[in-house]
């Protein structure tokens, strides 16, 4: 496993039970992450998505089958450098108090003998990377809100470049508003490092919102369903899976297209004054909530530089609904 580049994550029929249980916690599960993509596992409590993503850098032993990154199995692997190359973000974060933000960042390059002076580019780069000012290297955790310490998690998983990153529920202590911006966030910084990542999460709007692809899994550790949002909305599997995404699975699919991908109506002479304004990156679920909010009909929608660029009618979206 190479630093830099993303790699491939195969789950090869991989059971794991414990002791005292009559049921294993992840049964004969197998499928294939294409390297630089975001598999969220997602499921209820119970379901075994902690477990097989902790499976993956051997904090938990599976009992039969086999994983594999980038073809060669993690049991292969010692388990020490295997750790060194994956970076892991959890719910809480886990920084070390008594360190600096910029130890914190650099604890794994510091652990792989890295200079000090290369450590401190590193650090200011990722901090730079995730949002935060030079000035926060010198902070100490407790002197950080819930965000800017899950930005900081971040940094530290980055830190050594690592191909794969594992995400155990990151977001799910904060606020609602930090947390969607720190999920806009993530997919912008996503895009930019491409990173394989495995993300835990029990939000099924979560698991839309961030992954290439999802796997909904059931009690018992068992994979109920492993496709890509768009065809997961479009054709559950089976009737646990239709009643996991939601009844309203039509207007979450909305959540996956934005309007400057669709055919928008054009404008004829002058753009409504009195109607609402959004920007072709608006996805069509929150355009149609601002239709409604706002009482109105239809809505501009503009380019980078505020120009309209076309009409978005209620009558359009249930035609896009429609033909998804």
């Amino acid at each position: 496993m190479q630093t830099g580049a993303a790699a491939e994550i195969v789950f090869d029929h991989v059971t794991k039970r414990y002791p005292g249980r009559d049921e294993p916690a992840v049964e004969d599960l197998s499928l294939t992450i294409p390297a630089g993509e975001i598999c969220v596992l997602v499921g209820p409590s119970g379901a075994g998505k902690t477990t097989a993503m902790k499976m993956v850098n051997r904090l938990i032993e599976y009992d039969e089958g086999d994983i594999r990154i980038d073809g060669t199995s993690v049991r292969d692997q010692d388990v020490t450098e295997l750790r060194r190359r994956i970076g892991y973000v959890i719910q809480y974060v886990g920084l070390f108090p008594h360190m600096s933000v910029a130890d914190n960042v650099a604890t794994v390059p510091r652990l792989l003998g890295w200079t000090r002076d290369r450590q401190r580019k590193r650090t200011a780069e990722l901090l730079e990377l995730v949002g935060l000012e030079p000035e926060y290297g010198k902070r100490y955790p407790a002197q950080l809100s819930g965000g800017q310490r899950q930005r900081v998690g971040l940094a530290r998983a980055l830190a050594a470049d690592p191909p794969l990153m594992l995400m155990d529920e990151p977001f799910g202590a904060l606020d609602p508003i930090t947390r969607d911006r720190l999920q806009l966030e993530f997919l912008r910084l996503h895009a930019e490092v491409r990173k394989t990542v495995i993300f835990v999460t029990h939000d099924i709007d979560e698991a839309i919102k961030l992954g290439d692809r999802i796997a909904i899994m059931r009690q018992g550790g068992v994979l109920a369903q492993y496709d890509t949002p768009d065809h997961l909305l479009a054709h559950p599997a089976d009737d646990f899976v239709a009643r996991f995404v939601g009844a309203d699975r039509g207007l979450k699919r909305l959540a996956l297209r934005r309007l400057d991908e669709i055919e928008l109506e054009p404008v004829t002479g002058a753009a409504p004054s009195d109607a609402p304004r959004a920007p072709g990156s608006t996805t069509l679920r929150d355009a149609l909530s601002l239709m409604m909010s706002e009482g109105a009909d239809p809505l501009v929608v503009v380019d980078t530089d505020d120009q309209p660029i076309g009409l978005l009618s209620v009558a359009r979206v249930g035609r896009v609904l429609s033909e998804l």
